[in-house]
């Protein structure tokens, strides 16, 4: 019901839209338009009005479901009358002139079918209400639709802070075993299972344990793998072969991705022969798992472990070998529930204490979630915007009775549901479109914000950029603890995040009752869906075209097997997102989908795009990064809506290397013309291009490679243009070419992210001037001259990353760097003393030392950094290493209070890994 409410407002926006457009196309039909309109705002009203009841009878249900009905077939036609439309526009003059004359007749009878069905939707339209008044169901004139808020944020926001901490609650005594049977003297390799039902803190649990210092200092290395229901066993074993590489900051081997299962099993047992090691395996669905990668795990008797999660009793109950465990996770008592709930519902009162008129109603709420820490903390996120005794009465009396009498996941279903029907309507559709991606999906926030304003999700408000809004639908979306944060930027935002097995099984079921998205995979046969958006998840090569693929919008593919085509046959398509599927060519009919909007061919062995893609005249975001192609065909110039152009590639085997950033795609003469651009990433210099940037004003990010000396003062001129760019990155022709930019006066006014690639003899006089940089990367700029004075008293600056950026043979952080907390110091050839003065870079909290073979003591005044969590010393002198190993090394008192320190250097036996701590 809330979604068919959401589903008829965007429809009205898309109406809306739709008449301005095509006014001058419309003849007659554009009352009969304007009537459906006035109509469906007539029926929202009614839904949003049902919506408050609560409760609906059966009638009012079909009535629903006819309503839903109908706003599909006015969108089906929308898009059809758009389709027709833009396919006319595609012809050349010529073309247009002679299709006109010879096929007259066939575009005659076009319009005339389009025409009678407008007028049976009309038809259908005025039928429904006239039906609900024979059947008693009536309607709720004068209820306005609103949009969402904005500001209503600005209360949320002082929850943010609490509801993005990891604290948890009565996991103490559970988390003391589990560190006992770890660190326990069994020499055998031990498997530790711990099983409990969907929700239940299995991974909360498991994570904790896995991450205490105690633990990590125990084991050689170490690796936590989510295992998911879709695992293929090779792509299961190369993660866990890289995240154990990775740890150690050692090299990933450049054909891993083509070895067999034999190979991996060979490699990884060999690797872990003489190692004591903790393998942690989340989320395991299927015992053959175990069948397929004991092999890889070598029981030897140096005490290693592999700790698993799991849903599944006769799994976490296998007989794994001699040392082998079961841990039950046990629900929260009320007092720990309780003090759970409070933490979240009343974060804003004193000591989080719950006012007494709301304890006994807050508490009968507590006792519904059985000790459920999932349940209880989306419950508690939903209550702590409800303060009056009257809503938390509402909430209480509108759960069902599987809530009291069902102890499983039925039980949490019904809370998140809670959660779920108290998002602004726009909101819902953003967070049910979050299962288009498969189970433990690490989603990029950036992708997904652009997907959202392509689908239409994002309200336009006058005086904010559409992707602010976007990101605040984010930020609320974690506040309310539906959607959990895996990494974040420098500045505090969620960079990446996955959806809880739970959320998204909530999300499925929600989407495949409104048909709002079918999902495809191997574990289920393909239903029969009216659905127009489709997520291929299938991990197989049997992959089968959908059904009705005609009637698609919206188009994923997640496919991590070779793969020669895409199934063809989209004609209404807006979106296509192949993000890291292996596909090599699109299919020739793709420059037929004439309202494509969103196209992803991010890291896709796709090598060219169509030569009439000029045709997608609709085509806003093009994302070929880290694909195969390296030149846009000259029809990219007719994409006069095209507002993303993403080409940026990026290697990170070669990371100490000048060209790790390749930015060798060529754009044909002429790109300066598409006005509506706005992200311009990395496109190679030729030509005019420079001087053509000048008037390419709306740019808020560009990327530029292939830049020469001589390019300075056009370059400069470009720059002092842009006034709305807020991230830049320019490299050079290579690494000899000198990057010259001190014809510029003053930076970007809003310059947030900096990358220069290439030898600066000095850093740019306008560095001063960047108050706004948070983050600076100076790649292979090899300055002789102390540059850190031109760059510490950036008020922003939070992530520093200098690359061979300097050559001297000391590096003196004498004052500022007051926000830094993230600085990289990677492939300093000559550097060998590191001075770091009291009082400077007060909030760092991660520092990495990498390909720094002269440095052979660890950075002086070190200890005056309280806040390092993490000191990382990859490719350093063994020398170094050994002055803060062991409680009696040289400086082991300098680095005690840094909580995780991690090291690789080479020695005469070869390299050397490990952690101090």
């Amino acid at each position: 019901m809330a979604m068919a409410s959401a589903a008829i407002d965007l429809l009205l926006g898309k109406i809306v839209s739709f008449l301005d457009d095509q006014l001058s196309l419309l003849g007659g039909v554009h009352d009969e338009l304007e009537e459906i309109k006035r109509e469906l705002i007539v029926m929202k009203a009614f839904l949003e009005d049902a919506e408050r009841k609560g409760v609906l009878s059966e009638v009012e249900k079909t009535w629903v479901a006819n309503v839903r009905d109908v706003s599909v077939d006015v969108e089906d036609f929308i898009d059809e009358f758009t389709y027709h439309i833009n396919k006319q526009r595609s012809w050349s003059p010529f073309t247009r002139t002679l299709r006109k004359s010879l096929r007259f007749p066939k575009n005659l009878w076009e319009r005339h079918r389009i025409a009678t069905k407008l007028q049976m939707i009309i038809k259908i339209v005025k039928a429904i209400p006239q039906r609900s008044l024979r059947y008693g169901v009536k309607r709720i004139e004068g209820v306005s639709y609103s949009h969402y808020d904005p500001d209503r944020l600005r209360i949320l926001r002082e929850s943010s802070l609490f509801l993005q901490d990891d604290e948890v609650v009565g996991i103490i005594d559970a988390k003391e075993k589990l560190v006992t049977m770890l660190l326990s003297s069994q020499p055998q390799r031990t498997v530790i299972s711990v099983v409990g039902m969907g929700g239940s803190g299995k991974t909360t649990l498991v994570a904790k344990t896995f991450n205490g210092q105690t633990v990590k200092q125990h084991f050689d290395c170490c690796a936590w793998i989510t295992v998911s229901q879709t695992y293929t066993v090779e792509d299961l074993l190369r993660v866990i072969m890289k995240e154990l590489l990775r740890a150690v900051k050692e090299q990933i081997p450049v054909d891993l991705s083509d070895m067999s299962y034999s190979h991996l099993v060979e490699m990884l047992a060999s690797y872990l022969k003489e190692k004591r090691y903790l393998i942690v395996l989340d989320d395991v669905w299927d015992i053959n798992l175990w069948r397929q990668i004991s092999a890889a795990l070598p029981d030897g008797p140096h005490g290693s472990r592999v700790m698993l999660t799991t849903r599944k009793e006769d799994i976490a109950s296998f007989p794994f070998g001699v040392g082998s465990y079961v841990h039950h996770v046990q629900p929260l008592n009320k007092s720990e529930a309780w003090h759970l709930f409070s933490m979240k519902a009343f974060f804003s009162c004193p000591n989080s204490c719950c006012p007494p008129e709301l304890e006994h109603i807050a508490r009968d709420l507590v006792d519904k979630c059985e000790g459920l820490p999932l349940g209880i903390v989306a419950l508690g996120a939903l209550m702590s915007t409800k303060s009056v005794l009257s809503e938390w009465m509402k909430v209480y009396g509108s759960l069902n009775w599987e809530l009291c009498n069902n102890p499983t996941l039925e039980v949490v279903k019904s809370i998140l549901l809670l959660s779920f029907n108290d998002l602004p309507y726009r909101l819902k559709h953003c967070f049910l479109y979050c299962c288009v991606f498969p189970e433990d999906y690490v989603i990029q926030c950036r992708r997904l914000i652009r997907l959202w304003i392509a689908e239409g999700f994002v309200e336009q408000v006058r005086g904010a950029k559409t992707e602010e809004i976007a990101e605040s639908y984010m930020a609320e979306l974690t506040c309310r603890c539906m959607l959990q944060v895996v990494e974040r930027e420098p500045s505090g935002r969620a960079e990446t995040f996955r959806m809880h097995d739970l959320l998204r099984e909530l999300c499925i079921s929600i989407s495949e009752a409104e048909r709002f998205c079918t999902i495809h995979n191997d574990h289920e046969p393909a239903k029969e869906s009216k659905a127009r958006r489709v997520s291929m998840q299938a991990n197989s090569r049997a992959l089968r075209n959908p059904k009705d693929i005609s009637k698609v919008r919206t188009f994923f593919m997640f496919a991590s097997f070779s793969l020669n085509y895409l199934p063809s046959g989209f004609r209404l398509l807006r979106i296509l997102d192949l993000e890291d599927v292996p596909i090599v060519q699109l299919p020739d009919d793709i420059v037929n989908c004439f309202n494509l909007m969103y196209l992803n061919l991010r890291s896709t062995k796709v090598k060219e795009l169509p030569k009439d893609i000029g045709k997608l005249s609709n085509l806003e975001m093009l994302n070929i990064s880290n694909s195969k192609i390296r030149l846009l065909p000259v029809g990219i110039l007719k994409l006069q809506k095209l507002h993303h152009l993403l080409m940026l590639h990026f290697n990170d085997q070669k990371l100490c290397s000048f060209d790790c950033l390749d930015g060798r795609t060529q754009a044909p003469q002429g790109i300066c013309k598409l006005k509506s651009l706005q992200v311009l990433e990395t496109v190679k210099v030729e030509g005019e291009l420079i001087k053509q940037l000048q008037s390419m004003t709306q740019l808020t990010r560009l990327g530029l490679a292939n830049v020469r000396e001589a390019d300075e003062k056009d370059l400069c001129k470009a720059i002092k243009n842009l006034k709305l760019i807020e991230q830049l990155n320019v490299m050079t022709t290579d690494e000899d070419e000198v990057l010259r930019m001190d014809a510029l006066a003053e930076g970007p006014p809003i310059l947030n992210t900096l990358f220069l690639t290439g030898k600066l003899e000095r850093l740019p006089r306008w560095f001063h001037s960047l108050h706004s940089l948070s983050y600076l990367t100076l790649h292979w700029s090899r300055v002789t001259h102390d540059f850190l004075p031109c760059i510490q008293e950036l008020p922003n600056l939070t992530k520093l990353w200098l690359s061979n950026a300097y050559i001297g043979d000391e590096l003196v952080f004498r004052n500022g760097f007051r926000k830094l907390t993230e600085l990289l110091l990677l492939n300093f050839s000559q550097l060998s003393v590191i001075i770091i003065e009291k009082g400077v870079m007060p909030a760092l909290k991660t520092l990495d030392i990498w390909e720094c073979m002269q440095l052979k003591q660890i950075p002086q005044g070190i200890e005056h950094l309280t806040n390092l969590k993490q000191l990382t010393l990859l490719s350093v002198p063994n020398e170094l290493i050994e002055c803060i190993r062991g409680e009696g090394s040289m400086d082991n008192s300098k680095v005690k209070q840094i909580p995780n320190i991690g090291y690789r250097y080479k020695t005469k036996f070869g390299w050397s890994h490990g952690r101090t701590r």
